[in-house]
């Protein structure tokens, strides 16, 4: 079995699989807008790029697409390396 990160704790260029969502943590429309761009559980995810000194946002590749990800989103995802 895998140990779970955040998303935000991914090293850059490797590749999870998204295992659970905190839609708990965010209203229906963020949720229902994440589900849009493909964030659900078992879809392959990559951390592209960082924002400098820590900061907004983080370019993640979701399936096909590149995604501006908020960290306060993305410490909402759990994933597992693949």
């Amino acid at each position: 079995m895998a140990i779970p990160l955040i998303i935000d704790a991914l090293p850059p260029h490797t590749r999870a699989l998204i295992s659970a969502i905190d839609r708990a943590g965010i209203d229906p429309d963020t949720a229902r807008r994440l589900h849009e761009l493909g964030f659900d559980e078992g879809v392959d995810v990559e951390v592209l790029h960082r924002a400098p000194f820590g900061g907004d946002p983080l370019a993640v590749r979701v399936g096909n697409m590149v995604v501006a990800l908020r960290r306060a989103m993305a410490a909402l995802i759990e994933v597992e390396l693949a």
